[in-house]
């Protein structure tokens, strides 16, 4: 691998990092700031919906995590780069614990899931790589119930 695409491999992997930190410390600027303003967001094949643009994004994800706990971890890349663009896969888990009153209004007390991130990042202007394409896709959810009354 040449030395630029060593330094690129590196910052998208400092972007998926930070994707994980933000989401799990609820830093909402941190978390926006590593997608496109024209993000699409795909999550139908993990029961989800289809999302276009960050804020929209942002509104989402915000709606349904800002009271949970999460925590998201990613494994082992595989980018593939194309100019100043790169497709990645990544292998992903994530614990998700939602609050009692979220609990009782989902029916679920809280999750782990197991799966892959899809995702397409560019080059942007300001030196930045960032995930302009997202596609979540599930192996396998561990589902904690809400505790009978």
């Amino acid at each position: 691998m040449q030395a630029d695409r060593i330094a690129d491999y590196l910052a998208i992997c400092d972007t998926k990092a930070r994707y994980c930190r933000c989401l799990d410390t609820k830093d909402w600027d941190g978390f926006a700031n590593v997608f496109t303003e024209d993000l699409r967001l795909d999550t139908t094949p993990a029961g989800g919906v289809v999302t276009e643009g960050r804020e929209a994004t942002l509104q989402m994800v915000r709606g349904s995590l800002d009271n949970a706990q999460t925590a998201h971890q990613v494994h082992t890349p595989e980018i593939h780069f194309d100019g100043d663009s790169a497709d990645v896969i990544w292998a992903m888990q994530d614990r998700v614990v939602w609050d009692a009153e979220r609990a009782a209004q989902i029916g679920m007390r809280g999750l782990t899931g197991y799966g892959h991130y899809h995702e397409h990042y560019v080059k942007c202007a300001d030196g930045q790589w960032r995930i302009a394409r997202q596609k979540l896709t599930r192996l396998l959810v561990d589902i904690d119930p809400v505790a009978a009354a």
